[in-house]
């Protein structure tokens, strides 16, 4: 696809990310959860505190795409400390990756995920992992495609909601 520019986002970025990232997750989410645990999930996880501690944690990189000047896109990844879960030394975390629904199937997700991995041998790690819902099928083909497999699970709370996210791996 042309004119897609993927930017690497600073505390400047915070409303964008804001508005992308509520976006795209009710987008995506929306249809199979109840109404009350998508907004106590957005509210808690895309208020502008929440953004800005995310953007000026030093082990978090956000990346947002443009087509055209407007954002389509975007994705969270965590080093170290910043990653959602202990035990993943010399690696580096995919926690977010998300894209409108029109812009789906136009390998926005690929870029992406070579920026990710760009990012992880640049700094000489082992590996690459991430979290996707066990329902979302679609996230879990693509994953697959771009070489990760499924390692272990845990629960992801959306709201009072308890659900199982696949852990997937990417060896570099």
């Amino acid at each position: 696809m042309d004119n897609l520019t993927i930017k690497e986002c600073s505390i400047e970025h915070i409303e964008k990310i804001k508005v992308i990232g509520e976006r795209t997750f009710y987008e995506t989410f929306s249809d199979e959860n109840a109404t009350e645990d998508m907004e106590s999930y957005l509210k808690e996880n895309f208020s502008y505190e929440q953004l800005e501690s995310e953007v000026n944690n030093q082990g978090s990189r956000f990346y947002i795409v443009e087509h055209n000047n407007n954002v389509v896109a975007y994705m969270k990844a965590n080093f170290d400390t910043a990653q959602t879960e202990i035990g993943h030394d010399n690696s580096l975390e995919v926690q977010r990756i998300y894209i409108l629904k029109e812009y789906k199937g136009k390998h926005i997700g690929k870029r992406l995920m070579e920026k990710a991995i760009e990012l992880a041998k640049s700094n000489d790690l082992k590996y690459m992992w991430l979290g996707v819902w066990e329902n979302n099928i679609n996230a879990i083909k693509f994953y697959e495609k771009q070489g990760f497999e499924i390692f272990d699970s845990h629960i992801f709370k959306l709201g009072d909601d308890e659900q199982t996210d696949y852990l997937m791996k990417l060896v570099l």
